[in-house]
């Protein structure tokens, strides 16, 4: 007779913002009823889901999750709240050794546990299948978008962007695009104004996080063009009564260093030190950059605190108003972000001149959007569509057996690339964290 495996899924608690759950009730539920699993959830004030929205699944709802050999979360879990031998199922941020986040992995080890991410969890083809990005983008689009309108009433700038509110304000995402259609109409019929020349909204990177936010600024009325006819539009002396954007692909980003040498998209992934930014090029043609690439620190910067010193440190106002900086990448390929924020204070304004970031929306400098869990601000779907992912991976999760070694513990391959501790022990494709873990 199969064992049944217990699983447990914390409450977040990393910020008061962090309302979403990994497995919604009614597929917990399902899962109950088809597998040989008991499920239990903590109880939470402030998840999306109530915890008697759980009760009527027929889930417990209960403090202690020593019970569980499996506990699901979504964001980092605090040191004290691990336990010995369990195995973690979670977006650790440890992956490119986060410095402040490898007392946690340290921990871990020290208690044997077992780390599953779910960002490294990838196809045979590298591609990630389980993912919040596409609702990131979704709120990263409509904070952007409040961000500018914000920034320009300080500048005694009337527009129609004032009308948004933040993406959490909204009781759901229909509700947030209504909004956004809302503006559309005041766009059409009353433009923009004539001072601010071409609205640019660059995007940096095409993927998950680069088309959900592209799906909001759809509702407006917008053109698209090519990075590289930006000079073009401000020299044609465009109209206001659209907007543009300018999604930048890799081959827009970067340039070999040799000259001589062609741009080739799979060098660039194995050599990225033979390659150069040239974005800094274009970006005063924006008014506001919404980053959503990924990054690690082997790739090249493309918005740096030099080039931002010297766009501000001119007589005239630069065009660029706003950075959404959707990957957060603190410290990253936008310079500019220098710290997270969340949703209560989701904004600063970066002064090149001192270095520093200013809260709020006044100050010499763009406005940098770099909240730490976007997706949270519409737990709702966010919560749905990722638990309808994910509910396809717990039951061989829960059928793997972690008492053995590694190579025999039965995990497919798109979980098993996915282990960044095993029993304590950093796995075979993560021991280059060693050096960051100390």
């Amino acid at each position: 007779m199969t064992a049944t495996v217990k699983i447990g899924i914390r409450r977040e608690d990393i910020n008061r913002w962090e309302r979403r759950v990994p497995l919604i009730p009614s597929h917990a539920r399902e899962l109950v009823d088809n597998h040989p699993l008991e499920i239990r959830i903590q109880p939470s004030d402030i998840r999306v889901f109530a915890d008697d929205d759980f009760r009527m699944a027929g889930i417990p709802v209960e403090e202690s999750l020593s019970p569980c050999s499996i506990v699901l979360a979504i964001k980092e879990i605090p040191v004290e709240r691990l336990e010995k031998d369990k195995a973690y199922i979670f977006f650790s941020h440890t992956a490119k050794g986060q410095r402040q986040n490898m007392p946690m992995l340290k921990r871990m080890m020290e208690l044997g546990c077992t780390l599953v991410d779910y960002e490294k969890m990838v196809d045979d083809e590298g591609r990630r299948v389980l993912f919040f990005g596409n609702y990131a983008g979704h709120a990263g689009m409509i904070d952007t978008l409040w961000a500018l309108g914000r920034r320009l009433d300080l500048e005694g700038v009337r527009n129609p962007f004032s009308i948004l509110k933040p993406a959490h304000r909204y009781q759901n995402l229909t509700e947030a695009r209504e909004a956004v259609a809302e503006l559309a109409v005041n766009i059409i019929d009353r433009g923009l104004p004539g001072g601010l020349g071409p609205v640019v909204i660059g995007f940096f990177g095409y993927g998950h996080v680069s088309q959900g936010a592209q799906e909001i600024l759809d509702i407006l009325p917008v053109e698209a063009v090519k990075p590289g006819d930006l000079p073009g539009l401000f020299r044609e002396k465009a109209g206001t009564t659209r907007l543009y954007k300018a999604v930048f692909k890799e081959e827009d980003m970067v340039r070999p260093v040799d000259p001589g040498r062609a741009f080739d998209l799979q060098d660039y992934y194995r050599n990225p030190h033979l390659y150069r930014s040239v974005v800094e090029d274009l970006i005063p043609y924006l008014t506001a950059l919404v980053n959503g690439i990924y990054w690690a620190p082997q790739y090249p910067k493309f918005l740096t605190k030099p080039f931002l010193k010297r766009l501000y440190g001119g007589g005239a106002r630069p065009r660029l108003r706003v950075v959404g900086d959707i990957t957060c990448d603190v410290d990253g390929s936008i310079e500019c972000n220098v710290k997270a924020t969340d949703s209560e204070n989701p904004v600063y304004v970066y002064d090149p001149a001192r270095d520093e970031a200013v809260p709020g929306f006044e100050g010499h400098g763009p406005v940098v959007l770099a909240v730490y869990n976007l997706p949270a601000e519409l737990p709702l779907e966010s919560s749905t569509y990722f638990s309808r992912g994910l509910k396809a991976y717990v039951p061989a999760f829960a059928a793997a057996d972690l008492r053995g070694r590694f190579e025999d513990c039965g995990l497919p391959d798109v979980i098993r690339r996915a282990v960044i501790l095993y029993r304590g022990e950093l796995t075979p494709d993560y021991a280059y964290l060693a050096a960051s873990v100390g």
